[in-house]
């Protein structure tokens, strides 16, 4: 089988799609990936690409096809949009004549931001005649609205009929959270279409290190008394940092035992320094160590009480259920969240943790004093708790099984 993949994130940056493509190849499946240059998370190209550089190379079986784009830079709304666009023009005269020239039996599109990505790969479909299996991890045009607040009709309605040209196209619309089927379903008669398929994890618990981190504070000076509530991932506006670190400054002075510790970088990141130095906070209860591995995670997780995720109080964000929670949860601790939704009734639905209304600092403060509050006994349950669910629910391996019998029971009769 030959299968076209098109995604603008791919290896090296750390999605999801990665361990599509490479298991796929493993599994015996001629593996191309239509991508664009890497530049996430720092907004810059990553060292050795750029518009002449690796446009075409091998990676683990799979041939990448790397196209032009302008680099995101610093997330900006007009500098996203002109990145959006790039890949648009450049992904769609890319198709236009790949197509000619390279036959595939089946089409899968891996869909963060933009939506456009959609569009070349529809057009490869409609022209080959052949299944599009399309994995939405982002709702449009509501992500429009949500990250630079563009809600005007005439910017709306356009965008509204592109995503439901490539809906009407696809063979299956695979979702990450079952509330996405509420705005998917808005939109047209895809019931049918629609496959439950949430995230994994990439690593588990018993993952061993060989780089040693004990050196990086909080971590070197911690004590028994200390409470640490730990943070991994993006930054970004999206995950409402401002609201934690008010939190944590109410805590100050009446629980300094309360360590919160950010791990990962983002837009949000340098704002939220500088508010916890102006508050005193910074490098007492308050710590940014910076970005690393995502293979050194299970070390700091092991070091924290319990770890937090969060995202603003918006339809989007309440509809999905970010994937940091199936990370959390194979790492066997317990998890404070600040969110609504799926996210939220996830974490209720598995007894692994304490979940707050989004923007409710108040909420938020009393759960994690209460958390606090718990035995070492009480909180090891709750870990355990998430773990156990986990296994049984979001393993890898169960969704490359049902990507894989997905795939290999099309039937071409209908094309």
């Amino acid at each position: 089988m030959k299968l076209c993949i098109f995604t603008n994130h791919f290896f090296p940056e750390d999605f999801k799609v990665n361990d599509i493509a490479f298991e796929l190849a493993a599994k015996g499946v001629e593996v191309t990936v239509i991508t664009a240059i890497p530049d996430y998370p720092q907004g810059r190209f990553f060292e050795g690409y750029g518009w002449f550089k690796k446009s075409r190379e091998r990676v683990n079986g799979c041939q990448v096809i790397r196209l032009p784009i302008i680099p995101r830079g610093k997330g900006g709304g007009k500098r996203l949009a002109i990145q959006y666009l790039s890949y648009y023009v450049s992904s769609s005269i890319f198709t236009f004549f790949h197509k000619f020239f390279n036959k595939y039996d089946a089409v899968f599109v891996h869909l963060t931001s933009p939506f456009f990505v959609g569009l070349a790969a529809t057009h490869l479909k409609k022209y080959q005649k052949i299944p599009m299996y399309f994995w939405t991890l982002d709702l449009w045009p509501e992500s429009i609205t949500a990250a630079v607040g563009i809600s005007h009709p005439l910017v709306i309605h356009p965008l509204t009929k592109q995503v439901q040209k490539v809906y009407d196209n696809c063979d299956k619309i695979l979702i990450g959270s079952k509330g996405f089927q509420l705005s998917i379903l808005e939109k047209g008669d895809y019931k049918d279409k629609l496959v439950y398929f949430p995230n994994w994890c990439e690593i588990t618990s018993g993952a061993i290190l060989s780089a040693d981190y004990s050196e990086i504070e909080p971590f070197v000076s911690l004590t028994e008394k200390d409470f640490v509530v730990l943070f991994a991932g993006n930054l970004g506006e999206a995950q409402n940092i401002r609201c934690i670190i008010d939190a944590a400054i109410d805590l100050f002075d009446s629980n300094p035992e309360i360590k919160f510790v950010f791990l990962g970088d983002g837009r949000a990141k340098e704002q939220a320094v500088q508010k916890s130095e102006q508050a005193g906070i910074l490098g007492k209860t308050v710590f940014f160590p910076g970005r690393f591995p995502i293979e050194s995670m299970p070390f700091f997780m092991s070091k924290a009480s319990v770890l937090l995720v969060s995202l603003k109080d918006e339809l989007i964000f309440n509809l999905t259920v970010p994937s940091k929670v199936q990370f959390y949860m194979a790492q066997g601790k317990p998890i404070l969240a600040m969110l609504n939704g799926d996210g939220a009734d996830l974490i209720a639905e598995s007894h692994c943790g304490i979940a707050v209304p989004a923007n409710d600092k108040n909420a938020f403060t009393t759960a994690l004093k209460k958390m606090s509050s718990l035995s070492k006994d009480e909180l090891s349950q709750l870990g355990a708790n998430g773990k156990e669910y986990y296994e049984k629910n979001f393993t890898k391996e169960q969704r490359m099984e049902q990507l894989m019998g997905m795939i290999s029971s099309s039937t071409y009769s209908s094309y």
